[in-house]
């Protein structure tokens, strides 16, 4: 059954994900696999979702090896693409859920949404979002490798030492901006 998608664990292989295509106005211009998606550098849809707990520390994880693109690289979201005819609002709880194993999980609040680009011609829509998550977390093993929730001082102090994500850093960069005016 690979390539078969369930409803509670998607597709066999994540590079057969059906994701919308969308135009530089976040407009559904077609439907493509992600592989194919990531290959041809179409641009789609991601979420953002930025975890703080109680005492308002940030979720910090490494993701795995074996991710699709930036493998190994830090994080201060979860989050990731957005399924075809799936809405930003369900794809940021999903994607919460998921990624932290936390099952009630409140639904992210959103924030503002962007256009990234990373200047070699790949761009995605991205849509940020906010959720209170109280531990314990559960990560998913193929998806983290490595998780803490950390202070915003000790996140700040990391943004020069860990090599993150680039897409998640242009996202909390701006997410700085918004919450500065």
């Amino acid at each position: 059954m690979g390539g078969m998608t369930d409803a509670t664990t998607g597709p066999a292989d994540p590079r057969e994900e059906i994701l919308s295509v969308v135009d530089e106005n976040d407009e559904v211009v077609g439907e493509a696999p992600r592989g194919e998606v990531y290959a041809r550098g179409l641009r789609h849809r991601c979420v953002f979702v930025l975890a703080r707990d109680a005492d308002d520390r940030v979720f910090v994880h490494r993701r795995t090896p074996q991710k699709l693109v930036f493998p190994s690289l830090y994080d201060m979201f979860v989050g990731g693409v957005v399924g075809a005819g799936e809405s930003y609002d369900d794809a940021a709880l999903r994607e919460a859920r998921e990624e932290l194993g936390v099952d009630a999980l409140p639904r992210p609040t959103p924030l503002f949404t962007f256009l990234y680009e990373d200047g070699a011609g790949h761009s995605w829509w991205s849509s940020l979002y906010e959720v209170r998550c109280e531990p314990p977390v559960d990560p998913q093993a193929e998806e983290v490798a490595w998780h803490a929730f950390v202070t915003e001082e000790e996140l700040t102090r990391r943004l020069d030492e860990w090599e993150w994500v680039p897409d998640g850093l242009a996202a909390y960069r701006r997410l700085l901006d918004f919450r500065a005016g």
